[in-house]
């Protein structure tokens, strides 16, 4: 299961809150080239999947925890 970088938001010091954001994690099978790459991370209670060559653009696939575990088992077969 993805348990993702957690870092404190740069917006949590101008008001004083405890905002975090979850970081994006590019997946070690991705090459250098701007490939086919993905990101993940865990955000609340779900794990979200986006395409690293769009960046900000790129749609977001939440999937759920049990769901994210199933797809790794999966895959690592």
């Amino acid at each position: 299961m993805l348990t993702g970088e957690w870092k404190k938001s740069s917006r949590s010091g101008q008001t004083g809150g405890q905002c975090v954001e979850a970081r994006w994690k590019k997946s070690s099978r991705s090459g250098s080239t701007g490939g086919a790459c993905v990101e993940v991370r865990g955000q609340g209670d779900v794990i979200q999947v986006r395409d690293t060559k769009l960046g900000e653009d790129s749609p977001i696939l939440d999937a759920s925890p049990s769901d994210w575990r199933g797809f790794l088992t999966a895959v690592a077969k």
